[in-house]
């Protein structure tokens, strides 16, 4: 197989690494890019296997942009979510529904707790599949550091990770997102309650550049308040009604709303759905972590 045919071929494989290890798919394309490069230039004495030398690379790479990253995190202002990728129609990074959790915005959400070594371990190992040994050699440390860490890691996400019962399939997911849209367009509080989880939360990503909820919001009533506040002020924040179109689409493995605004993107609604209702809502809204999904909607 040629080398640009060996990379096309993983290219998937090495954005799935690097998306879940950075919660941005345009860092992610960055890096996959950086390592083509250098996989390009590189001797072939050192190609002996080409995906773990690009494996080996995209992690590394990944791990140096999340250590000079950890300030800016600190300092977002609001909740902090990954930037959303669009995943229905084969367009995942992954097409295996093995690797659908890891992708979810609430599980790369939990990945932000642990340390850049720890989450490159647990992704590795977890996620990927790789031997102590790969990974160690990826990671540059011995393979019993590697176990300490992943063990760390994985005792962190375990305590942390949130148990919904999942018990709607896609199409009954779909079927709720266009019930929870008709209900916020009709200003229909009952109806809004009636599909929210009693402990529903809320999340929404402005990252201080659009209007957003500077703190997560729970509980039913909260949220379905919030909700029909941000459909009744929309107008006065510039937003005319007319001009909205809504879309229902997938993103990170679960159903999601995309807002439109005179044709561009405004919003992503990601919707977690637990036992045929709503158990947590997840907003983007930074401009900056739309580009790459309206890009994708957009056929671009």
């Amino acid at each position: 197989m040629a080398e640009v045919d060996l990379f096309q071929a993983n290219r998937p494989r090495l954005f799935g690494v690097a998306y879940r290890m950075l919660g941005s798919a345009s860092d992610a394309e960055d890096v996959v890019q950086d390592a083509w490069l250098r996989y390009a230039m590189a001797d072939p004495a050192d190609l002996r296997s080409p995906l773990a030398y690009l494996t080996t690379i995209v992690t590394r790479l990944c791990l140096d942009r999340l250590k000079s990253a950890r300030s800016t995190r600190e300092d977002y202002i609001g909740p902090w979510l990954p930037e959303p990728v669009l995943t229905g129609n084969r367009q995942e990074p992954e097409a295996s529904l093995a690797l659908a959790e890891s992708v979810t915005l609430a599980f790369m959400v939990l990945l932000e707790t642990l340390s850049p070594e720890e989450r490159a371990v647990f992704l590795l190992r977890e996620v990927f599949d790789h031997e102590y040994a790969d990974i160690a050699a990826i990671v540059g440390t011995t393979p019993a550091n590697c176990r300490q860490l992943f063990h760390r890691a994985k005792a962190r996400i375990a305590d942390k990770r949130p148990r919904f019962r999942d018990g709607a399939d896609a199409e009954g997911k779909r079927r709720l997102a266009r019930r929870f849209v008709s209900a916020l367009q009709d200003s229909d509080g009952d109806a809004l309650r009636s599909m929210l989880t009693e402990d529903v939360g809320f999340w929404s990503d402005g990252g201080g550049k659009v209007l957003a909820a500077r703190r997560p919001v729970f509980g039913r009533a909260s949220v379905a308040n919030l909700l029909l506040g941000i459909r009744r002020t929309a107008p006065a924040t510039g937003i005319p009604l007319d001009a909205v179109t809504v879309d229902i689409v997938e993103v990170n493995r679960e159903p999601a709303i995309a807002f439109w605004v005179s044709g561009r993107l405004d919003a992503i609604y990601a919707l977690t759905m637990n036992d045929a209702a709503i158990g947590a809502i997840r907003i983007v809204r930074n401009p900056d972590k739309l580009r790459f999904v309206e890009r994708q909607l957009s056929g671009a």
